[in-house]
């Protein structure tokens, strides 16, 4: 009992003491009590056995990686992580190349389409799973499903209701400065689907020439659809590459993104990771045709086979100096010619001065 009393006041005194610490005495006698019970509460807690302490859903939040900003939580950090295996196009170089060249021939061909000013700008070129993309679409609009023949895979274009309505305002003669109508709640006509679809067929046309300085690839239109969950060609947690244009003429336009995942890439993509047009990759021409050159002035040394013949190890081991082997040749008999263990011709032996020499007669397949 003297001991369990003994060590009752050195814990107490402990406690007093972390107490005096935490509060010094320029803090007022009220936060020294409070201090001192809150930390009497929680001795209390671990004489009876270690009381878990709950997190709260603040922390839990803020442990998992969740972050106040913007109005609301961003991702969460097992969402960053997931996200973080999103490959970007720019690990693509030459793909903004090829739609640099795009938006080039593409205005030049809206131009003569619609015979109106028509300006095609690029704003961005982003990376995206398939399924968010798809969500993401503002409804009405067309989505053009097509074919890369060559790849064996498809593509996805997304024209917006704004373009569209903008599109058959100028080729049915719609007068300039007047805004395109915008109608809601139905579905679009055929006449629409029918002049949005020449349109489509202008931009992949152009699409397919971007490519042929990287590779020869034929886009070829599909099927035209204005339900996203019927335009599907790719899992929804694959990833995909999108490119977002804008289509001005003059006081009208709007937006077409083309979407393209990467397995539809997959075939090109050693030639899209080129820096620049026609880079080799890990190969130095002048240190190619350096090395071409200076093997012709190696030496090689050649081996004459003048016979072969089929023994036994027994035989072998019964050999003594001066044991004479027969090989079955005779000054007539054909003699090959070998470098290591390529046999590279096949000749006929002779006498040219004092020197034995073979007269080269075949050429053997390597």
């Amino acid at each position: 009992m003297a001991d369990e009393t003994e060590q009752a006041d050195t814990d107490g005194d402990g406690a007093e003491d972390v107490a005096a610490e935490l509060a010094p005495g320029a803090e007022g006698e009220a936060t020294d009590d409070a201090l001192t019970d809150e930390w009497a509460a929680l001795a209390d807690d671990d004489e009876d056995g270690g009381t878990a302490r709950v997190l709260s859903q603040d922390e839990i939040d803020s442990l998992l990686g969740f972050r106040e900003g913007g109005g609301g939580n961003e991702r969460s950090g097992i969402e960053a992580i997931i996200d973080s295996g999103m490959v970007s196009y720019e690990r693509l170089p030459m793909l903004e190349v090829v739609f640099d060249r795009l938006v080039r021939m593409l205005s030049t061909s809206l131009r003569n389409f619609t015979s109106d000013n028509v300006e095609v700008s690029l704003d961005n070129i982003t990376s995206i799973r398939f399924g968010d993309y798809l969500n993401s679409i503002p409804l009405p609009a067309m989505l053009a499903v097509f074919k890369a023949e060559e790849w064996d895979n498809f593509g996805l274009m997304t024209v917006d209701s704004t373009l569209i309505y903008s599109i058959v305002d100028v080729l049915l003669g719609g007068r300039r400065g007047t805004a395109a109508m915008r109608i809601e709640g139905r579905p679009y006509t055929t006449i629409e689907r029918n002049l949005v679809e020449r349109m489509l067929s202008v931009v992949l046309a152009d699409f397919s020439a971007a490519f042929d300085p990287l590779s020869s690839v034929t886009f070829r239109f599909d099927r035209l659809e204005t339900n996203p969950r019927f335009a599907t060609i790719a899992r929804p947690a694959n990833a995909a590459i999108v490119a977002r244009l804008r289509v001005d003429m003059e006081d009208r336009g709007g937006r077409l993104e083309l979407l393209l995942p990467y397995a539809t890439l997959e075939p090109v993509r050693e030639l899209l990771l080129q820096m620049f047009m026609g880079e080799k990759f890990g190969r130095d021409s002048i240190w190619e045709n350096h090395l071409a050159s200076e093997l012709w002035f190696t030496d090689v040394e050649l081996e004459a086979v003048l016979g072969k013949v089929n023994t036994n190890l027994n035989e072998v081991l019964k050999w003594q100096v001066g044991t004479r082997l027969d090989l079955l040749a005779t000054p007539n008999s054909m003699v090959d010619l070998r470098c290591g263990e390529v046999e590279l011709f096949r000749g006929s032996m002779g006498r040219k001065s004092e020197k034995i020499a073979v007269r080269i007669e075949e050429k053997l397949e390597t």
